[in-house]
């Protein structure tokens, strides 16, 4: 029977993380100047996926063809994260078959990915690769699983380009932001803080949250993957209109309350 995870402790694994080259590669896609690839941080687990024989890595660079859609893409959750300590086999149902390999570090700093549904020991989460939505099956009895709660949550309103941040079901600020153009729309559905970049340049943006989603008209941008993310902007003229390549471009007040954040924070996103 699938049920909802009950509470369990407040995390404390955020931070920003001082990754400049990729910070810089992922907000090139953002509308920022394009920037050369380069070293991003990625899983260094030092096993492949390959060799690890349970399908592709889950990460903001690859793709998960045969992990299941997220089957409730608007609804919330209790906040419970996970981390793995080690590469971990993302299932297509609990007991099923492999279909991706989470691994326990990208972008420089731990993966931690926001818990769904619960089926007994096991656990059904969000991952960061393409296609938007994807998810899959974890055992919850992993030795080494790390398990938290993020008392926040983050509510984009694309029709009233407006975020929404709040800490326990209370509301911590609510801003308009600028979002996707027409062409270049942010994608709806749920998903979640996947890092904290410091950039080596402030501008356009001294914080850089990349999400566990990607866009869906743009398969690269600027050198980057196509990672939608939550970062500033200088000219304040953007907030409260569809202006960008698909990320949400968010006021320095925001921004501010934003990086208090933990990673595997739950993300709604709304038409």
């Amino acid at each position: 029977m699938i049920e909802r995870r009950s509470p369990v402790r407040t995390p404390r694994h955020g931070g920003a993380l001082l990754l400049p080259a990729a910070a810089a590669l992922l907000l090139s896609g953002c509308g920022a100047s394009p920037a050369s690839r380069a070293d991003t941080g990625g899983a260094s687990s030092g096993t492949t996926a390959a060799a690890a024989g349970k399908g592709p890595e889950a990460t903001t660079y690859t793709a998960t063809p045969a992990a299941p859609a997220d089957a409730h893409p608007q609804d919330g959750t209790d906040g419970t994260v996970v981390h793995p300590a080690a590469p971990l086999a993302v299932l297509d149902r609990p007991g099923g078959k492999a279909v991706a390999t989470l691994p326990a570090r990208q972008l420089g700093g731990p993966t931690w990915v926001p818990v769904v549904e619960t089926s007994g020991d096991w656990q059904r989460v969000l991952l960061p690769s393409r296609p938007n939505g994807s998810s899959g099956w974890i055992d919850g009895r992993t030795a080494g699983l790390r398990t938290a709660r993020s008392p926040y949550a983050v509510r984009v309103e694309l029709g009233e380009h407006r975020l929404t941040l709040t800490k326990e079901g209370a509301k911590v600020g609510s801003w308009p932001v600028g979002t996707g153009a027409a062409k270049t729309p942010t994608p709806q559905g749920r998903t979640f803080v996947l890092a904290q970049l410091a950039p080596a340049r402030e501008s356009p943006s001294p914080l850089v949250l990349p999400l566990g989603a990607h866009s869906a008209t743009l398969d690269s941008f600027g050198g980057g993957p196509g990672t939608v993310a939550l970062h500033g902007w200088p000219d304040k003229a953007v907030f409260g209109k569809a202006v960008s390549h698909g990320c949400v471009r968010v006021p320095a007040d925001a921004l501010r309350k934003l990086s208090e954040v933990p990673l595997g924070t739950l993300v709604l996103i709304s038409g």
